[in-house]
């Protein structure tokens, strides 16, 4: 199982609990950042491939295929 490149579930769930309104400008370009590498790397996995977990993130995030 790959994961490689994946952002980690924590991270998601704190980005996704923090509102905007409270983030910093470095805190909003590192989410976009490490946003569109983590939808890169998932897109470039298959399925057979990842974790339950980062399944089940793609999955509640809207990042799968």
């Amino acid at each position: 199982m790959s994961d490689f490149g994946r952002k980690d579930i924590s991270e998601k769930v704190q980005s996704a609990v923090k509102p905007d309104s409270e983030k910093s400008t470095p805190e909003h370009l590192k989410d976009k950042v490490t946003d569109k590498a983590d939808n890169a790397a998932g897109k470039g996995t298959s399925d057979n491939n990842k974790s339950f977990v980062q399944q089940a993130a793609d999955t509640v995030f809207g990042n799968n295929k």
